[in-house]
């Protein structure tokens, strides 16, 4: 992809002052495990795993995941070039790629890096919405890869300023506490429909924004 002298100057800077900004906000805030009856944060599950979660909780994610070398795929645009650099500062890898725009490569490339150990992320709403309806590439990476499950998980601040984009994106405030939930996990034996684990997902999907706006509402 060919980029403008500007939008070239763009990418020189704005990668690395949007991971500044992350890491020196996300330093100050607070973050909880809030899991399902039974269900195991997934970061305490061993292994390679394929996880969801919702575009607008994107900025708080990068901040509690970085540094893990998780597999993130990433729309190939401006914007998802931006992204995409940045969050390479904070120690994931990013996959570029869309429903719409290299995704086919880009699906074979997150079956690799599942192969070779690393967790993969996708938000599943991304990368221009619906906003909160899960698109079907999570289910064809699980589906590729044989994975055992689907997971999902959600972040949320007590404390936020909300943009007004597609996502209604959302910015932590300043030494905010963040909850992260974790559904149930979707179980794969191999013998659902593709419909059947897109259904599962967005019932999970739904069931940690849940859990977040009850851990809001607690306090």
């Amino acid at each position: 992809m060919s980029y403008s002298r500007s939008q070239r100057v763009v990418l020189a800077v704005a990668p690395f002052v949007a991971a500044w900004v992350i890491r020196a906000l996300g330093a100050t805030l607070r973050y909880e495990d809030v899991a399902a009856p039974g269900v195991p944060p997934g970061g305490t599950i061993p292994g390679a795993k394929v996880y969801a979660f919702w575009h607008r909780s994107l900025l708080a994610c990068a901040y509690y995941f970085r540094g893990q070398k998780i597999a993130i795929l990433i729309s190939r645009s401006f914007d998802g070039e931006i992204i995409a650099r940045t969050v390479e500062r904070l120690g994931f890898i990013a996959i570029r790629g869309s429903s719409t725009r290299g995704g086919s490569t880009a699906l074979r490339q997150m079956v690799e890096h599942f192969k070779n150990g690393h967790q993969c992320a996708i938000t599943a709403d991304g990368p221009k919405g619906p906003p909160m309806i899960a698109k079907p590439g999570i289910v064809q990476v699980a589906e590729l890869v044989d994975a055992s499950y689907i997971g999902a998980f959600y972040a949320l601040p007590k404390r936020a300023w909300v943009l007004k984009t597609w996502d209604s994106f959302v910015i932590p405030k300043p030494f905010s506490r963040v909850a992260l939930t974790w559904p149930p996990l979707v179980m794969r034996s191999g013998e659902e429909t593709l419909e059947e684990l897109q259904v599962g997902v967005q019932a999970a999907m739904d069931e940690a924004v849940r859990l977040a706006e009850a851990w809001k509402a607690a306090d």
